[in-house]
């Protein structure tokens, strides 16, 4: 008789399943103390059913907190106390099929958007597909133009990498130890302006140690247009590598924290690249286009002789924070560990290593080559080495070499053609 009980008990307990947890355990034992209770003769207290009432009284007990939550909540005494019914969800309202033609678009092109927040598919099908450039600025610091050009610069303080009519993108860059020229970017700003119906004005903005996951006001995408979700921060290793993805410009920006110096990399439409506002005079200054200005560059046919000068300078000086570590051949053999090409990364590695001693300058410019084999459109055109460079310079006549080279050899035919 007391099992049939105990299963009558435990039937009601599971109708009463709904009720809250904290509260069921007290609701199973109470029901199961009145169904002893009912089976009790008058011969004398039985050993169950004396169990089964302390059992209860510890569970109330423990749960004499409720008193508090009913006063927290002005919860009367007297009122309803039928327990709440379990709640079952509406079922879903029908959706028609999609066409049959129509697929859904993976993750990473779904967006809420109109076309025009999508720059590949907002372009006229007529159009020719878009031409991608890339830039990178790295180490103490090496600056890769849209043009494929391979500066070392000076530029101490802050100057513009990008500046367009879409974003605007500035660095700060301080010395590497106290009173070396040696210098590497511990700032960085990003500033996407506002985009049609695509993104609202966003600003991002990292410096040492501080690698954010979201823009300046926390959030992750471009706001609250129909098109936020064309621009976000995406964190690929915390506090290490952050990926800015712009799609409704076409845009991928890598920024990284190496060492105690951030690197930049991006990856943009030409179209983009050269779109100027109206009035603007500072694209001059915009590094990533026409590179570094003259009287901030160090040639890289005397990248070995200047890093061994600052080398030897930093060795006379001897105190705190000096360049240390590394002779020529020991910094070749550690930048050939990560980068076995000795192309002008390969150079700008040693370089680093003897101008600052600091051994994550290799990473850096690891860094900075792998995110070109990430980013350049053109696989032919991730290495670049020293006669490239020359021949850049040559052809760019950046003193106007070439343009009075070939006026020379002009002069020089007249000359012949008089002669004969």
């Amino acid at each position: 008789m007391l099992n049939n009980n105990l299963t009558i008990a435990v039937g009601h307990f599971l109708q009463w399943g709904h009720v809250f947890f904290f509260s069921s355990h007290c609701v199973f034992f109470k029901l199961l103390s009145v169904s002893l209770l009912n089976q009790t003769t008058n011969s004398g207290p039985e050993e169950e059913f004396c169990t089964a009432l302390r059992v209860y009284n510890g569970c109330v007990r423990r749960t004499h907190g409720i008193e508090d939550l009913m006063s927290q909540h002005n919860c009367s005494r007297e009122g309803p106390t039928s327990q709440p019914r379990a709640h079952t969800p509406p079922p879903p309202p029908l959706l028609p099929p999609p066409p049959p033609q129509q697929q859904q678009p993976d993750s990473q092109e779904r967006s809420d958007g109109p076309e025009v927040c999508h720059y590949e598919r907002s372009l006229s099908r007529n159009t020719a597909p878009p031409n991608y450039t890339h830039c990178g600025f790295f180490g103490d610091p090496h600056l890769r133009t849209f043009g494929d050009d391979f500066q070392t610069c000076k530029v101490e303080g802050a100057w513009p990498l990008i500046h367009n009519k879409y974003l605007s993108v500035q660095v700060t860059n301080t010395p590497v130890v106290p009173g070396s020229l040696a210098t590497a970017t511990s700032k960085l700003t990003i500033i996407f302006k506002n985009f049609q119906e695509c993104v609202d004005q966003k600003m991002y903005h990292a410096e040492t140690d501080e690698l954010p996951a979201a823009f300046a006001d926390g959030s992750k995408n471009g706001g609250d247009r129909h098109g936020a979700n064309t621009l976000r921060v995406v964190e690929k290793v915390p506090g290490q590598h952050v990926e800015i993805q712009a799609r409704y410009i076409g845009t991928t920006i890598v920024v990284r924290q190496v060492g105690r110096y951030l690197t930049f990399a991006v990856r943009m439409p030409e179209e983009v690249v050269n779109s100027v506002e109206e009035g603007d005079d500072d694209q001059d200054l915009y590094l990533c286009l026409h590179g570094c200005p003259a009287n901030q560059r160090i040639d890289f046919r005397n990248l070995k002789a200047r890093a061994a000068e600052a080398h030897g300078a930093g060795r006379a000086r001897g105190g705190e924070g000096a360049p240390r570590g590394f002779t020529y051949q020991s910094a070749k053999a550690k930048c050939k560990e990560r980068l076995p090409v000795e192309d002008l990364y390969f150079h700008s590695c040693v370089f680093d290593l003897l101008s600052s001693g600091d051994i994550n300058f290799t990473m850096a410019a690891y860094y900075a080559f792998e995110d070109v084999k990430m980013l350049h459109s053109n696989s032919k055109r991730y290495h670049i080495f020293e006669k490239d460079a020359l021949m850049s310079n040559a052809g760019r006549g950046g003193d106007g070499f070439l343009p009075l080279l070939l006026l020379l050899l002009s002069v020089l035919a007249v000359l012949l053609w008089v002669e004969c």
